[in-house]
């Protein structure tokens, strides 16, 4: 913290993030798990990026789809645990300020860019199932692609004006974040200015963002259920229900804790935290086992693609 004269009153110029625990043991055993999960978030999300783009069969607005929120998936969780687990093992646990809100700027950024993309998958679905005859009209190149900038577009706006309200915030101690990485509400508490404005923007922006998402995919949904139990064919209804299902658990996934984070100001840091770990770490770990490492057609283009290269292995050694 550094002194300015003509104000008399000390400015914070960085932040100490407490993270989950002091307690050696159990940070020991969060970094392992931690650790272990991003490799795994990492290593998984590139594979399905790599397949559906070397594989020419997965070029469809589906698996455009599904690429692209692999993509998110792994930007979302490098935006804050790699420091989490520099911190685990570091004395002073310190963040600047200026990267504290570049934190909280790119965490807002990604986050907003992956609800409205699950919106935007749940509308693909949507248009595939209600609308079949239709699909490869409304979802061409094009279309697919500017759906998919919009998205990051929507969600540049969304961190903007997630960002702005806090760094007009004044900050003269304490200087410590009870939190793993830098969000609005935890900042908010330290403030020495009036918060009125940087809660209320964390509520109505945050809040009306994943709320409005969310009823975005139960409206697109209420019409895609609908219309399967119009298909008479037991078949038919079991394969429609099997496309949908893995992108309902992913959306279930993300959206429940979010909703009930950034709906609920008054949570408890504990539920806070919990309840990030969760939309934060475990979902983007989980989404590429539930929605495509299952799907029969990328396993089969990542066997094949495997396949491709232990051939140009032997081709090489011979």
């Amino acid at each position: 913290m550094e002194r300015t004269s003509f104000r008399n009153e000390t400015r914070v110029t960085h932040f100490v993030l407490l993270g989950l625990s002091s307690n050696p043991n159990l940070q020991i055993l969060f970094f392992v798990v931690f650790l272990a999960m991003y490799l795994l978030t990492i290593a998984a999300n590139l594979l399905i990026v790599v397949t559906i783009y070397l594989d020419s069969q997965l070029h469809t607005p589906m698996y455009f789809f599904i690429c692209n929120l692999s993509f998110l998936d792994l930007s979302f969780s490098t935006v804050t645990i790699p420091r989490s687990l520099a911190n685990f093992f570091s004395q002073s646990k310190t963040i600047s300020f200026s990267d504290c809100i570049a934190q909280l700027f790119f965490f807002h950024f990604i986050g907003g860019a992956e609800c409205f993309h699950l919106s935007l998958m749940a509308y693909d679905r949507y248009v595939a199932i209600c609308n079949p005859l239709r699909y490869t009209t409304i979802m061409n190149r094009q279309v697919c692609l500017l759906l998919v900038v919009s998205t990051w577009v929507g969600g540049f706006v969304h961190a903007f004006a997630q960002a702005i309200p806090t760094v007009q915030l004044s900050f003269c101690g304490p200087n410590e974040i009870d939190h793993y990485f830098c969000d609005a509400h935890p900042l908010s508490l330290l403030a020495c200015s009036s918060t009125f404005m940087s809660k209320t923007a964390d509520l109505v922006n945050s809040g009306t963002l994943t709320l409005g998402c969310f009823i975005v995919v139960f409206i697109s949904y209420v019409y895609i259920i609908s219309t399967v139990l119009k298909i008479h064919s037991a078949e038919g209804r079991k394969k429609a229900f099997s496309t949908c299902a893995s992108h309902l658990l992913v959306v279930a996934l993300f959206f429940g804790p979010s909703v009930f984070t950034y709906l609920r100001p008054s949570v408890t840091f504990a539920a806070d935290k919990l309840l990030s770990i969760f939309y934060n770490i475990v979902t983007p770990w989980l989404n590429p086992f539930i929605y495509s490492l299952r799907n029969e057609k990328v396993k089969k283009s990542m066997k094949k693609l495997g396949g491709r290269k232990v051939s140009s292995l032997d081709i090489f050694q011979n």
